[in-house]
């Protein structure tokens, strides 16, 4: 009789008990994990400690999930399957502005700010002038374009984790462009500070003399009639975690300057151009 599970076939016994007409892209997805899973387990020969470290480990980190902190997402960060997930799904031309991880720390309902205005409510850290231009692939302006900022405040922390001594919407708000396709607003120079590590995922970085600091970066959504969507960061040029970022997020293009501002306004001036994509 054939169909019965053994060593040498046991991705294919547990993948040939899927039914036909099930969803065609279900059934590739789970060909696949069943495939890989299996040759991963062959290839460690896991023993049966190890699984059941590693089913401690992954109801450890389920149980430690809230509508505050999503664990899971935290593990898809550091092995980097968000960055790859986000590389695959956001391929774009040399020139257009690269795309990163999201984060968990956006707000939805940001203010609507005028150009020039600060958003930095709680009057700490070093001041910072962010100024450049959005524009499509041709050098063109785009008008109209909303850039909803974000970023932690000069202790590392958004306003979301200390909603008791942060002031609502520290260091967040929306631009819209005009014809120009400028922008500017004044911000703190971001500083790095560290994922979350007091849970299964952060002990698991430790196991593996891993660091869970990301460097410094200022979140950026930039949305336009016509345009893809452009999720990224900007990252300051001299940070010492810019290349052992704990979540991968780092892009060279993404690397933007941070310079002494001239005229004194603020203490530092940052210059950065957003490359759109059409949406056709």
């Amino acid at each position: 009789m054939t169909g019965f599970f053994t060593e040498e076939n046991s991705a294919q016994a547990v993948n040939a008990r899927m039914r036909d007409g099930i969803d065609p892209r279900l059934k590739t997805i789970m060909s696949a994990l069943v495939k890989h899973l299996h040759a991963f387990v062959k290839e460690v020969e896991l023993t049966e400690d190890e699984w059941n470290s590693a089913i401690e480990f992954l109801t450890t980190t389920g149980q430690i999930c809230s509508n505050e902190r999503q664990e899971y997402i935290l593990l898809s960060d550091v092995l980097g399957v968000s960055m790859l997930v986000d590389a695959i799904n956001n391929r774009r031309p040399t020139g257009a502005t690269e795309n990163t991880v999201f984060g968990p720390f956006h707000v939805k309902g940001a203010p609507i700010r005028q150009m020039g205005d600060s958003i930095s409510l709680d009057g700490k850290g070093e001041t910072c002038l962010f100024t450049g231009r959005v524009l499509d692939l041709n050098g063109n302006p785009v008008k109209g374009a909303k850039i909803d900022v974000w970023s932690d405040n000069a202790d590392g922390y958004y306003d979301v984790q200390q909603p008791d001594s942060q002031p609502r919407w520290n260091n967040r708000g929306i631009f819209v462009t005009g014809s120009d396709g400028a922008y500017s607003f004044i911000g703190t120079k971001p500083v790095s500070y560290p994922i979350p590590d007091d849970g299964p995922v952060g002990k698991m970085l430790a196991a593996l003399g891993r660091h869970p600091y990301r460097p410094a970066h200022t979140h950026f959504l930039v949305t336009a009639q016509g345009h893809q969507k452009l999720v990224t960061h900007t990252f300051v040029g001299d940070d010492p975690y810019l290349a052992s970022d704990t979540v991968f997020g780092v892009k060279e293009t993404l690397v933007a300057p941070f310079e002494p501002n001239p005229d004194g306004t603020t203490q530092w001036v940052s210059r950065f151009d957003f490359i759109l994509m059409s949406e056709s």
